[in-house]
């Protein structure tokens, strides 16, 4: 009787626990075959219960998940306050109407900074009566060092307007326009850029039919090549069309656009030069004087630019700063990387060591994390939002961001319930967030799929995952 009531006291634990949370399995046959869930839903509080499980602790690629991971980490480190702050300072001195020394700007990888903001910076020079620089303008871009480019990014996406490496020289998004216009049926269609973007986009690109049965046009396809200095081709094929095409490319050499513009500014303000205009990697330890400074806004409102528009550039030049700031060194990919896992496990007791952190975006393909520890992120952010201000900056079902459209969540009892982030590469379709209860407690939710690749004709791609959605996470309002 005695070894009855021990078996009892293990055993009815683990019965409640299969009482209470939610199966897995019937509704991930609705998913196409070959697709790997992973899944974690929990009350939140100091003893979350489980309400949901599913191999919560393998490893996946989190893709824009991996954002919320960047942005507790930079609020623990950084602070809501937190600014970019680029400056022009000097190693000389004044004299009429010119400056005797260098010009230095010291970048500081702002993702926010704009060619007005550059202008305004030149007329504050202008103003305090520099007409003439003696010595070399320089960029100073030691805030950064190594490649501007994560490992594990796709190679045939890096000319993509989302892919923009975050280099230390940032200006307009480091992204600009294009517009293709097809011709007739046979002949080329034609490009242009506009003239205030100091780049080269040429073009060879054939105009074919929309409905061409030719196997050589059906897989000629609109490709982009990349050269040094900010130089685009276009080549292969586009449909016959009345319509221009609207095209966004990624400025891949930050420095030569940033001198190009520059340089442009410089001659509008009517600012000469003597010297030459190079980039220094290395910090000063001279003695500068500062001439003019501009800052971003503070951290707190680009971190909801970054999770509700889920904006990569914003992540990953918060993710280098973080190796810099940490560190106290130059930022690279590496130490942002352990920056983040360091700073988590300080000041938030939540381990990573085991995953791999590439990017603060979640771009790269080398990324792994697990439901489980994205849910221990979960909880503490919950816990301590308060301080955080995170839960308030994550997309709404139905409401705005990039769950705005998502017709899984667009509709009630979705809408406005729930506050997630997104994550999308090919194959996965992942989410991490909460869902908020009609008396204001917050269920924590994680969802990481792989694998998806939809086996359905007639019907969007993604219809199978968004009745997934709708079907399982109802179980979980109210």
């Amino acid at each position: 009787m005695t070894n009855f009531r021990i078996f009892l006291l293990f055993i009815l634990p683990f019965m409640s626990f299969l009482l209470q949370a939610q199966p897995v399995e019937p509704y991930i046959a609705s998913l196409p075959k070959g697709s790997d869930l992973s899944i974690l839903v929990q009350s939140v509080g100091n003893n979350p219960k489980i309400l949901a499980k599913y191999k919560s602790d393998q490893f996946k690629q989190p893709a824009s998940t991996q954002k919320v991971i960047t942005a507790l980490a930079a609020q623990l480190e950084l602070g809501s306050n937190f600014r970019f702050v680029t400056q022009i300072l000097t190693n000389g001195s004044i004299s009429n109407k010119q400056l005797n020394g260098d010009l230095i700007i010291q970048l500081s990888g702002d993702p926010t900074f704009t060619r007005d903001r550059l202008k305004t910076m030149l007329a504050s020079l202008r103003q305090q009566g520099i007409e003439k620089i003696s010595g070399n303008i320089v960029l100073d871009t030691s805030i950064f060092t190594s490649h501007d480019k994560a490992e594990g990014w796709s190679w045939n996406n890096l000319t993509a307007c989302y892919n923009a490496p975050p280099s230390a020289a940032i200006i307009d998004d480091n992204c600009f326009y294009a517009t293709i216009t097809p011709g007739k049926v046979g002949s080329s269609a034609s490009v242009s850029v506009s003239s205030s973007n100091p780049v080269i986009v040429t073009a060879n690109v054939k105009t074919i039919a929309g409905n061409s049965k030719d196997l050589n046009d059906k897989y000629c396809e609109l490709d982009v090549s990349y050269a040094d200095k900010n130089r685009y081709h276009l080549s292969g094929c586009i449909a016959a069309s009345s319509e221009k095409t609207p095209l966004k490319f990624a400025v891949l050499d930050g420095i030569d656009y940033f001198s190009s513009i520059l340089k442009n500014e410089l001659k509008q303000q009517k600012i000469t030069y003597s010297g030459a205009l190079i980039e220094k990697n290395q910090k000063t330890n001279s003695k500068l004087t500062l001439l003019a400074s501009s800052q971003s806004a503070p951290l707190s409102e680009l971190l909801t630019v970054m999770l509700k528009k889920s904006n990569n550039l914003y992540a990953d030049a918060i993710f280098r700063t973080l190796g810099a700031h940490y560190f106290n060194i130059q930022g690279t990919w590496r130490n942002g990387g352990d920056a983040v896992k360091q700073i988590l496990r300080k000041k938030a007791a939540i381990n990573l060591e085991n995953l791999v952190i590439a990017d603060g975006s979640g771009l790269s393909r080398l990324n792994l994390v697990s439901a489980d520890k994205l849910m221990e992120m979960l909880q503490y952010i919950a816990m301590n939002n308060s301080q955080l201000g995170i839960i308030e900056k994550l997309p709404i079902a139905g409401v705005d961001g990039t769950l705005q459209y998502r017709k899984s969540f667009s509709q009630p009892p979705f809408k406005q319930a729930i506050r997630a982030k997104t994550g999308y590469i090919q194959g996965s379709y992942n989410l991490a967030g909460f869902i908020q209860q009609a008396d204001g407690s917050y269920v924590a939710f994680v969802q990481l799929l792989s694998g998806y690749q939809a086996d359905s004709q007639g019907e969007p791609k993604n219809g199978a995952i968004m009745r997934f959605e709708s079907e399982f996470y109802k179980n979980f309002i109210n």
